[in-house]
């Protein structure tokens, strides 16, 4: 039933359609969609050919996470401050697809992880920027809007995870390039489709962001939040192709299916739970998402292969119970500081996790006697934190509310 701390939306009547949501959902599948084709091919895109070890090829991925890291806040700064959101998320698309091409191009290896560190800047700026455009749009169906911008984003994630094995099962690089000529049709897409820039009386800066999540003790459950989940991502697009492929002996292709098994529940079921969290305590469905999420990751790095089919389902359907709930819970908890801000802070936060995840998880393989043994520590290590995020959506509104009351007494 309906609990008392799901808020109202206070932007006015509802202005986005059905059909305007699922455009932007389609234009975020796109988006999206390049950012995983590689990752099957890891192995042969980065290990084999510039001949660097499994840790040193997990810094592909991590580099990418480091621009969106830095990029993320600059941008919701920048943009919440001087408007313009539309026009700078369709030249960084256009960005993106530029230099995922230059990707496919010889290089050192130092080179391709600076070019990657560019991309991934570009790409959270797009993302970051389309998601706070449908937020403002979207009004009293923000939920439903950002349900189909959080399918969008995952069936993106699903069908590059899917299909990148297939296309690189002869040439690796041809994952590039077709990642690059997607990146340039949501260019496209996004010129006729992305809503219009709406004015914003917020124009915080580092000091005012910095003091709204210091004096705002709601906006850090979900911020912490959004850093586990990414964290423990991180474990799967780098660490999971790797153990796949090396301690289990799957293909490439196998790989690809494996991780369309999580994902694909998870971009399909993002609608109904960012629908249900309109109406339901936003609260509650991210606890019991996270902490069943989290003990199936733990499970990961143990089970076998046949196991690991009937896991992905299971962390699919957890992740969506939680993903769209979380970032509505943090847009509710962020009172004057700019939906463009609250959303970079959103992304930087995953960034950071998903820039830690993946460092961590190749070094407790790198350090550890045997691979297999490695893989089933890192697993539980990324369960163990989702774990522990669980209790902090608990334990986080009991801190907040006794943090207010005091604030308020000395006042």
């Amino acid at each position: 039933m309906p609990t008392a701390d799901v808020p109202t939306c206070a932007d006015g009547p509802a202005s986005m359609t059905m059909r305007q949501s699922l455009a932007l959902g389609i234009v975020t599948f796109l988006l999206m969609l390049p950012e995983t084709l590689p990752v099957p091919v890891l192995r042969a895109l980065v290990l084999e050919r510039f001949s660097v070890t499994d840790g040193l090829a997990i810094l592909f991925l991590s580099a990418n996470m480091l621009g969106a890291f830095i990029a993320a806040p600059l941008v919701g700064l920048y943009v919440d401050r001087t408007g313009n959101r539309r026009r700078i998320a369709i030249l960084a698309l256009f960005v993106d697809a530029l230099l995922m091409q230059a990707l496919a191009h010889p290089h050192d290896y130092t080179t391709f992880l600076l070019l990657r560190v560019f991309e991934g800047a570009a790409h959270v700026t797009a993302l970051t920027l389309l998601m706070s455009l449908t937020a403002d749009a979207a009004g009293e169906r923000r939920g439903r809007a950002m349900g189909c911008l959080g399918a969008g984003l995952t069936l993106g994630v699903a069908t590059g995870a899917a299909i990148g094995g297939m296309l690189g099962k002869r040439d690796p690089l041809l994952t590039l390039h077709v990642a690059s000529a997607v990146l340039l049709l949501a260019g496209l897409g996004a010129i006729l489709l992305l809503p219009r820039d709406t004015k914003s009386s917020s124009r915080p800066g580092f000091r005012e962001v910095l003091r709204a999540i210091r004096e705002e003790p709601r906006m850090r459950a979900p911020l912490a939040l959004a850093f586990v989940d990414r964290f423990t991502v991180g474990f799967f697009t780098t660490g999971f192709p790797l153990m796949m492929a090396g301690v289990h002996g799957i293909d490439r292709q196998h790989i690809g299916l494996l991780l369309g098994a999580f994902l694909y529940p998870f971009a399909l079921l993002s609608y109904p739970f960012g629908r249900l969290a309109e109406r339901w305590s936003r609260r509650r469905l991210v606890f019991w998402g996270s902490l069943l999420y989290g003990i199936a990751v733990m499970f990961t790095g143990v089970l076998p292969t046949a196991g690991i089919w009937a896991l992905m389902p299971v962390l699919g359907i957890s992740s969506a119970v939680m993903f769209v709930p979380t970032l509505l819970w943090l847009l509710d908890s962020a009172p004057g500081i700019g939906k463009t801000t609250t959303m970079a802070s959103f992304h930087a936060a995953g960034s950071l996790g998903f820039l830690l995840g993946p460092l961590c998880c190749g070094a407790i393989v790198h350090f550890s006697a045997e691979p297999s043994t490695g893989y089933v520590i890192a697993f539980a290590i990324a369960g163990l934190s989702e774990v522990l995020g669980a209790w902090l959506v608990v334990l986080g509104p009991r801190r907040s509310q006794s943090e207010l009351t005091a604030t308020a007494s000395k006042r």
